[in-house]
């Protein structure tokens, strides 16, 4: 009786050398054009201002540090006064979405209430509502409670887990873990608090930091909230004072915007690299089951 050979997937066959080699040029070539205006902003912040625009190229003809000095110091407050500020917000918001989203997401993965699904849908629902739909009315109630130009407005909502999606990112990871952890959890006589605490929450860190991570880059280079809310000089963020180096009347200071630009980046890429590896764990990880 003859054997069948057994056909290998497409997907699964080696590649030969060769296709190796050039799909690893392909990935490099993509890697370089996407990489390409964080390098020209990096040659433009060494260059001296009159060249940043007559030398479109990456390799500078003069180099110069004076606009990193420059940026610094030519706003009303030192640039690391803004970065304080942003980083006193972007720290709150990142506390308040782990506590509150990992909280939300245990309730929802597993208690029971009543209209539990109910209440699953209109969350889920909330994530497909713009967040422009909501400015007027949320503006209206700050307003009210007197929060305008102050962080509250900014830091607040996160601790009443009004960020759906990270809801919904750990939702999905916790159901991919055992029940039979809980249940012998309450057999040793574990509430529901002593459940979460020791057992869900450990077991949720690639979550924990892909919430983590994404909070603190959305809030960190947030332009759109913060510049509707702090409106005075002494509160501004990165994200906002970036934009007083740019004057629609008069000349712009090019140089000292991309070296403060550079130097705010700072901050987003340790913070990722941190987390890098708990971040492709959780991405990886949810929603498989």
């Amino acid at each position: 009786m003859a054997t069948r050979s057994k056909q290998v997937p497409l997907l699964f066959r080696p590649v030969p050398r060769g296709g190796r080699l050039l799909k690893h040029l392909l990935l490099i070539g993509f890697g370089l054009v996407m990489l390409y205006p964080l390098l020209w902003m990096i040659s433009s912040s060494l260059k001296p201002e009159d060249l940043i625009f007559r030398e479109p190229g990456l390799w500078p003809s003069a180099v110069t540090l004076d606009n990193y000095s420059e940026g610094w110091t030519s706003l009303k407050h030192t640039f690391g006064y803004y970065l304080w500020n942003s980083a006193v917000i972007t720290g709150l918001s990142v506390l308040a979405n782990l506590v509150a989203c990992s909280l939300a997401a245990y309730a929802f993965a597993r208690l029971n209430f009543p209209l539990k699904k109910l209440w699953f849908a209109i969350m889920l629902g909330s994530i497909m509502l713009p967040h422009h739909v909501t400015v007027v009315p949320q503006y209206i109630v700050f307003a009210n409670l007197d929060w305008i130009n102050t962080i509250w407005p900014l830091v607040v909502p996160k601790f009443l887990a009004t960020d759906a999606f990270f809801i919904f990112l750990m939702v999905q990871f916790i159901r991919t873990l055992p029940r039979e952890l809980d249940e012998a959890a309450a057999i040793d006589g574990a509430g529901y608090w002593r459940i979460f605490l020791q057992v869900i929450l450990p077991l949720c860190m690639p979550a924990l930091a892909t919430t983590g991570i994404f909070t603190f880059i959305w809030t960190w280079n947030d332009f759109f909230s913060q510049n509707l809310y702090l409106t005075n000089s002494d509160n501004l963020t990165v994200a906002v004072a970036l934009r007083q180096f740019l004057d629609s009347s008069g000349e712009s200071s090019w140089g000292p915007m991309f070296a403060m630009s550079i130097v705010s980046l700072g901050p987003i890429f340790g913070f990722f690299l941190a987390g890098q590896k708990y971040l492709i764990r959780g991405v990886a990880t949810t929603g498989l089951k």
